[in-house]
């Protein structure tokens, strides 16, 4: 093999690692199980309970359904990403000004359906669907500094079984299994620059729909103090992901564990609840990116100067939420909440997935339809900081270009959901 075709073949391989491990940073880890979390800022998810979509916070507070229950719906997530006062640098000692780029980010659809079936009233079992996360950004194929832009699309669906179990009436326990389906497509192009540096022409990585399946674990415990007050816990482990890429090389990512702490508390002789929520994201486990199927281009690998493992500087992430909701009357539920919620990236930032603590201004409302049945709305907006970044493209130890800019995502989110018991 050619030394263009193995540099080609490898810096595919580590791009889309490092697209996909970008996509699952804190700043677009989906909180898209229901329209009603997102209404209150997911403040409380893991122990309400008002709707099926708690089993995908807590498996344990199956237990708090007397019927069966179905919650199906959406959220849709629009990400407004600026990229400013960006410098583009070259190894022939060129710096050009960068035109702000305002029209990054992209609108993604995430689906969701749970269904709680109690057997007893000491045990219930339940199935959920829904995407844990997911993002995307596109640059014109004009951007100057193509090789930091380009698209980037990452999905994933999480598909669970869970079960639960009353230990009496204080304490239940739930223990579920997830299956995680993750899809992704990139495209980068090189500059002029490096085009002539390299001799490489065409893309330098192009490629669509790399997928994979990873299977992992939840367990939760859920305590009530009676009708009014509740306590919940859960831990999610998640799995070392594997993808393949367009060409069969296999990609491994260590996914996060997670890790939330919810209450819930409604005020006597009142029609208002308070409720909160601490998350802890594990995404330090993210130091290191592991290629396998390379071992036969190790040594060319060496001799160019590449590396096959790729490091990163991850920081854990925590999510603080805080929500109320007011029980208006037999028809109509209002709610609102607000969630801090801290960035990944600590040392290790990027131009095409950007990253930063941000806050969550949420509100909603349920409508009651009937008895049985009803229909959730959900509104979010994500406010998130400037981040300066600094990328550069590194070849047989020769840095090629580098790029400096300020970054800036909000977002926008809705959700719509219908639930129904039976």
């Amino acid at each position: 093999m050619n030394k263009t075709r193995l540099f080609k073949k490898t810096l595919l391989a580590a791009t889309v690692a490092l697209s996909a491990q970008q996509a699952m940073a804190a700043g677009f880890q989906l909180n898209a199980q229901s329209a009603t979390g997102l209404g209150r800022a997911f403040a409380g998810d893991a122990v309400i309970a008002d709707n099926a979509s708690v089993m995908a916070r807590n498996p344990a507070a199956m237990a708090l359904f007397d019927k069966m229950s179905l919650s199906l719906g959406f959220e849709s997530i629009t990400t407004l990403i600026d990229v400013k006062d960006a410098t583009y640098s070259t190894a022939l000692g060129s710096s050009t000004a960068v035109d702000d780029y305002d029209d990054v980010g992209g609108t993604s659809v995430a689906p969701n359906i749970h269904l709680i079936v109690p057997v007893n009233d000491k045990f219930a079992w339940g199935v959920t669907a829904y995407s844990n996360f997911g993002t995307k950004t596109e640059f014109s194929d004009s951007y100057t500094a193509t090789e930091y832009g380009g698209l980037t699309d990452v999905k994933s669906f999480n598909f669970g079984l869970a079960g639960s179990y009353r230990a009496n009436e204080h304490l239940s326990i739930g223990f579920g299994l997830d299956a995680i389906y993750g899809q992704g497509s990139l495209k980068r192009s090189p500059s002029a620059t490096i085009s002539t540096l390299t001799g490489l022409s065409g893309d330098l990585i192009n490629v669509n729909d790399a997928d994979g399946w990873g299977f992992g674990f939840n367990v939760g415990a859920v305590y009530e103090l009676d009708a009014n007050n509740r306590f919940g816990l859960s831990y999610r482990h998640s799995p070392d992901f594997e993808a393949k890429d367009d060409d069969g090389q296999k990609i491994t990512l260590p996914l996060p564990d997670i890790a939330e702490f919810s209450g819930f508390h409604k005020i006597d002789n009142t029609q208002f609840a308070v409720h909160y929520s601490i998350q802890w994201i594990g995404w330090s486990d993210f130091n290191q990116i592991d290629f396998d199927d390379l071992n036969s281009s190790k040594s060319a690998l060496a001799a160019l100067g590449t590396s096959y493992d790729k490091q990163y500087q991850w920081q854990d992430g925590w999510h603080y939420a805080i929500g109320g909701t007011y029980y208006l009357n037999s028809d109509w539920t209002l709610r609102a909440g607000y969630m801090y919620d801290t960035s990944a990236q600590d040392s290790v930032k990027s131009i095409s997935v950007p990253d930063s603590d941000r806050q969550w201004l949420s509100a909603g409302f349920t409508y009651n339809i009937n008895a049985v049945s009803n229909v959730d709305f959900g509104f979010t907006y994500l406010i998130g900081k400037d981040v300066d970044v600094e990328e550069s493209t590194t070849i047989s130890g020769t840095e090629l270009s580098s790029v400096t800019a300020t970054t800036h995502a909000d977002a926008i989110l809705v959700g719509l959901q219908y639930s129904r018991t039976f």
